[in-house]
């Protein structure tokens, strides 16, 4: 697999690093020629000094051979401008840019971004899970924030205590994917009946979370 990446920044620098250990192809574009030096100084990869929003630039660092562009640069406008030149003129490559104001997310999804990161969102939705005493926590952001796994505490006020999983009135896109009980895993089937003191993990989406705390 063939991947460029835009931005060699702290992002860029340790994407860099953890694509080529496991052994992809790897170019990084970037302005900053000190940066392009100190980089070329410990990884022995194509690395190209120049603006990630040229076309010629793109062409240099073999875009027309690559699956994936990653836009990493600090300037969300910078990001957006890469991914949308390269779904003009490249729609065959897939696309992912880096986010650094959330509120430019919905914005980019709109407008056709294969992927988007936004770790400011990640770590804000952890944080606000450790800080809230609620029977629902945050274990672990998924697919770049977008999905999470759940922990659900069942206590005796629960509306799941006592009742199979297939009784449940979970939200639809909520996958129960494993439950805690006595120290042991148990693998959820329909006919598994949920009981107090059950840890119950569970994927979805921040939206179906909001809705999960209302069902129980």
């Amino acid at each position: 697999m063939r991947a460029i990446i835009v931005g060699g920044g702290k992002v860029g620098y340790y994407l860099l690093k953890t694509l080529k250990d496991e052994g992809y192809k790897v170019t990084l574009i970037e302005k900053d020629a000190s940066i392009c030096n100190k980089i070329a100084e410990k990884f022995d990869v194509d690395i190209i000094c120049g603006d990630g929003t040229d076309i010629e630039v793109l062409k240099d660092a073999g875009i027309e051979y690559s699956e994936i562009v990653a836009a990493v640069t600090g300037k969300d406008e910078e990001n957006f401008t890469i991914c949308q030149i390269i779904k003009i003129n490249f729609n065959y490559c897939k696309t992912i840019a880096r986010i650094n104001n959330p509120k430019n997310s919905s914005i980019f999804k709109a407008l056709g971004i294969d992927k988007t990161v936004c770790s400011t969102e990640v770590i804000a939705n952890l944080i606000e899970s450790e800080l809230n005493d609620d029977k629902i926590k945050i274990i672990q952001a998924l697919d770049r924030g977008e999905m999470v796994l759940l922990e659900l505490n069942i206590d005796r006020k629960s509306s799941w205590r006592n009742k199979t999983i297939s009784n449940i009135n979970a939200p639809n896109g909520c996958i129960i994917v494993s439950i805690f009980r006595d120290k042991r895993i148990i693998y959820p089937s329909g006919s598994i009946e949920i009981k107090e003191g059950d840890k119950v993990f569970i994927v979805t989406n921040m939206e179906k979370k909001y809705e999960l705390e209302k069902c129980i």
